[in-house]
């Protein structure tokens, strides 16, 4: 089930590749849902706000070793673009043995300041300790979540998009099971949203690795190959920090945000959840697009081709257009609609919806910049090139640390909601200037190599 993505009319080949990322985004995304959904209905809406007020913490910490490990499998995409098969068995085994490290490190941070975080990101009184619960027992289950996604990526980077989204298809499925076992018939409440995710995470990690051992033999390492090789650290490391290192800082952005919408108080902490929820769903098809532009990118990085990486950026950049236009009018349609999945029927769906409009009618003009930052970003970061995606992640906190900060001054929650669009404008500005500046760089860099 491999795919050469060197070969061939690019925008069949990214479409094809993106579906099956797209559906296991989906899933994802119901994942997650799940949890809020049955969180609200059978817990309450204050559960379902200490949920919510937890989710860019989740980000921050799952985004950063996350963003780690998906670095290390740059190489192995590049190395397989190559047709260097020995390299990358290689690259799997040493991005496997640095994700160890990093687990290990996320995981005594995280656990060690998690209560001060929440206090510093006045997370109100009565949704306190629910929130320390479930987002401590998210952070015992770093280990799953990483490599799950470290596993998938690899399989990613070999063109197989098909066979993570099986096991996610699955893994999503249990999740719900669990969590209306756990929660319904438990009555864990808002740890038993949290175990639920881990050891459905657990089980999709378990697959992928049984699966690549039996199938897939280009990403399965000999014994020569375990241990840590000095110039591949090197190279994933330069590539895994710097994406790490994006996602932090844009996690930390979306911290300063929750701050700010946390002083509004849990109704409006809950309708804002909600409401992000059903936006991040809807918004999947750009962040598939952007991870297959990464194994794109790479592979054809690899083989030397900068021109065709330049045709299907420019392809894809133009189905992005279209996709969000469509994701515009979808969001602001059912946004009534989907809101009520969220809560029971005791809830007055009234009081949220103007909280939900507010948020949703706010970014829903901002979704073309915020697709040009995932290709853009993607195709440098499947270069090998992850500073300048990283000083993109700075632009967006520094425009939402600027907009949190007028809006907590004022108490003004539309300038609260504001912080998504202003930073979505100013990196997408950014990470289109750093794609043309970065593939100028390559192709100068390509030449020189040529006359030598």
């Amino acid at each position: 089930m491999e795919t050469d993505m060197t070969r061939g009319n690019p925008l069949p080949i990214i479409l094809k590749f993106t579906l099956p990322l797209l559906m296991g985004n989906i899933f994802q995304q119901l994942y997650n849902m799940a949890d809020t959904i049955i969180v609200g209905r059978f817990v309450g809406p204050d559960a379902l706000a200490a949920v919510g007020s937890t989710g860019t913490i989740m980000f921050l910490v799952i985004g950063f070793s996350q963003g780690m490990s998906t670095g290390f499998t740059v190489l192995t995409s590049q190395r397989f673009g190559a047709g260097d098969e020995d390299g990358t068995k290689r690259s799997v085994a040493n991005g496997i043995i640095l994700s160890s490290f990093v687990i290990v490190l996320m995981t005594v941070l995280s656990l060690s300041f998690m209560r001060t975080l929440l206090k510093v990101m006045n997370t109100p009184g009565n949704i306190f300790e629910d929130a320390y619960t479930y987002i401590s027992i998210i952070c015992m289950g770093i280990v799953t979540n990483v490599f799950y996604n470290l596993f998938s990526s690899y399989l990613r980077s070999v063109g197989n998009s098909r066979i993570p989204l099986l096991f996610l298809m699955f893994s999503a499925s249990l999740n719900v099971v669990l969590d209306l076992v756990f929660i319904i018939n438990l009555k864990m409440g808002v740890a038993g949203a949290a175990w639920a995710t881990n050891l459905s995470q657990g089980i999709s990690a378990l697959l992928c690795i049984f699966y690549i051992y039996k199938k897939v033999p280009v990403l399965t390492p000999k014994r020569h190959h375990w241990k840590l090789n000095v110039p591949d650290t090197m190279r994933q490391l330069s590539v895994g920090i710097p994406m790490a290192l994006q996602f932090g800082i844009t996690a930390s952005g979306t911290i300063i945000m929750q701050s700010a919408v946390n002083l509004f108080g849990s109704a409006a902490v809950a309708a804002y959840t909600a409401a992000n929820k059903f936006q991040g769903l809807v918004l999947q098809g750009m962040v598939a697009m952007g991870q297959t532009m990464a194994t794109y990118s790479g592979q054809n990085y690899g083989k030397g081709d900068i021109g065709r990486i330049r045709q299907g950026v420019r392809l894809v950049l133009w189905a992005e257009v279209v996709y969000s236009a469509l994701s515009s009018v979808i969001v602001c349609l059912v946004l009534p609609y989907a809101l009520r999945l969220f809560f029971s029927g005791n809830v007055d769906i009234t009081e949220m919806l103007p909280w939900a409009k507010t948020y949703i009618y706010l970014c829903s003009v901002f979704y073309i910049p915020l697709g040009m930052i995932f290709i853009f970003r993607n195709t440098m970061q499947g270069c090998g090139y992850g500073l300048l995606p990283m000083l993109g992640g700075v632009v967006e906190l520094a425009a939402r640390l600027i907009t949190a900060g007028l809006a907590i001054r004022l108490l003004s929650f539309p300038l609260a909601c504001a912080c998504d669009p202003a930073a979505w404008l100013s990196a997408g500005l950014f990470t289109a200037i750093s794609y043309v500046y970065i593939m100028k760089r390559v192709e100068k860099s390509r030449e020189n190599k040529g006359r030598v």
